[in-house]
């Protein structure tokens, strides 16, 4: 099984040619189907505009697939309390597995008092946060707010959340690692490391990382596999990960286990 916990659905650079949310979820379950995906989830943005569609639009468009679940992004400058009413009542439904910020894109620092009603309501209802770190697409983006260091803050102040750090803080996966190796409630996904495809020194180099960072840790069971798709090549990371010389068993926690259990697919 294999599940992916990190695409997207709005119509970046490499979907500017299919304009609707339906078009783009067909190219979804292509890809899925394509690459035996069984599973994926669709965080929505940080903001709505005509290329990034609301929580919303995603929750109603998803409703015909079974394969799919939906983690609602929130941002201090572009959501309200009204828009955190809704979330709980769509974590309550099950129609919202977890929610996400946006720390770099937005320009505040994950601990951050305001976002502690976002922490609250995960804890309530036992789902998981995400939270961006490490590079970012956008040059208008603040690197300072990503930096994996911070969600030590958030880990040990809210030590019943359940926080996943996306992309682990690449290029600054040491620093991650230890906040993952520290924090028994950090866990971190696997997406986002390049555009498009890996090329063969990229792959090797990531690789690398990635068996220090398992190595580091004990086990990859803090780990989630993801791919930042359409950003990222689903095939591509695919052929990347089969390359990690890790243990079945382990493999297996990284493919689905670990997202499974944590957003209770």
């Amino acid at each position: 099984m294999i599940i992916d916990c990190h695409v997207h659905i709005n119509q970046y650079e490499l979907m500017q040619d299919v304009p609707t949310l339906e078009g783009r979820l067909e190219a979804l379950q292509m890809e899925m189907t394509n690459n035996n995906v069984d599973y994926a989830l669709i965080l929505s943005s940080y903001k709505t505009d005509e290329y990034r569609p609301s929580a919303r639009q995603i929750m109603e468009a998803i409703r015909k697939y079974d394969n799919l679940g939906l983690v609602a992004g929130f941002s201090i400058d572009n959501h309200t309390d009204e828009d955190l009413k809704d979330y709980r009542g769509w974590i309550k439904d099950g129609h919202v597995k977890g929610l996400k910020i946006y720390s770099g894109y937005e320009h505040y620092y994950p601990y951050d008092e305001r976002y502690q009603k976002v922490y609250d309501m995960c804890i309530e209802f036992d789902v998981p946060v995400m939270v961006h770190t490490g590079d970012t697409l956008s040059k208008k983006s603040k690197l300072r707010y990503a930096q994996p260091l911070n969600l030590d803050d958030v880990a040990v102040d809210n030590p019943e959340l359940k926080i996943i750090m996306c992309h682990v803080g690449n290029p600054w996966i040491e620093d991650a690692q230890e906040v993952i190796y520290k924090n028994k409630n950090v866990y971190g996904d696997i997406s986002g490391f390049v555009v498009g495809d890996f090329d063969h020194y990229f792959e090797k180099m990531m690789s690398e990382k990635i068996s220090e960072l398992i190595n580091y840790a004990g086990e990859p069971k803090y780990l989630l596999y993801g791919t930042d798709w359409p950003i990222s090549t689903m095939d591509s990371y695919l052929n990347f990960v089969a390359k990690l010389k890790i243990k079945k068993d382990f493999r297996d926690l990284l493919m689905y286990k670990n997202a499974k259990k944590l957003f209770k697919i």
